[in-house]
């Protein structure tokens, strides 16, 4: 039997959206994970002062999003520890709590990935676990300062991408482009500011269209 499979899946999710739920199940059906990981982050250091929403409305909204599939889950990790926020750190702490037996997995955007190299230690934390890269289909990614085990698996149906997967020995860098939805985290505020119930429901599952109304989020 292959060892279990899990993936962190980070961000400020201020709100979650139908694009961050599309991504982690396309990538949990494509890598065969048998969860997804959500990591709300408590203060990202790229967004001090940003005026972030509570983590309390951010955890209840994933709640809310991932409740009727027991493959995506939601950890507290960084918000119960706000002065370790560097994914190098959280990485490290996830592998602790999920053994030794467990392949983990890192998922982010093409924009992350084109800055990993003004991560804190990126070197080490590409050599931590395994990664994941989302981006748009047709869009050139290119990190010229990496280097590492860049896979590529754009164009390849998920039978390919499961023998490349299960053949691969160490930390790899698997880029797709198979799960991508361009839903603007900005414009979900700009409809709630203005009442829009209608776009909300758009871009959002309804059950956090709801409670963004119900609990009057950004608003201001």
């Amino acid at each position: 039997m292959r060892p279990r499979r899990a993936a962190i899946y980070g961000g400020t999710f201020d709100p979650v959206h139908n694009g961050h739920l599309k991504v982690a199940r396309g990538v949990q059906k494509l890598f065969e994970l048998d969860e997804v990981i959500f990591v709300p982050a408590c203060v990202p250091p790229h967004k001090r002062g940003a005026g972030i929403s509570s983590a309390f409305h951010r955890f209840a909204m994933l709640a809310l999003a991932t409740a009727s599939d027991e493959r995506l889950t939601i950890s507290t990790i960084e918000l119960d520890q706000p002065d370790r926020p560097y994914a190098v750190e959280t990485v490290a702490r996830m592998q602790e709590r999920l053994g030794g037996d467990c392949r983990l997995f890192f998922v982010m955007g093409a924009d992350s990935w084109t800055e990993i190299t003004t991560w804190r230690d990126w070197q080490r934390l590409l050599t931590m676990c395994d990664h994941i890269v989302v981006t748009r289909p047709g869009y050139e990614l290119q990190n010229d300062q990496v280097i590492g085990n860049v896979i590529d698996v754009r164009g390849k149906d998920q039978s390919a991408i499961h023998a490349i997967v299960d053949g691969s020995v160490g930390s790899q860098v698997f880029i797709t482009d198979v799960v991508f939805e361009d839903v603007s985290a900005t414009a979900i505020r700009v409809a709630a500011r203005n009442c829009e119930q209608g776009g909300l429901a758009e871009m959002l599952p309804l059950e956090v269209a709801n409670y963004i109304e119900k609990n009057e989020l950004y608003r201001n």
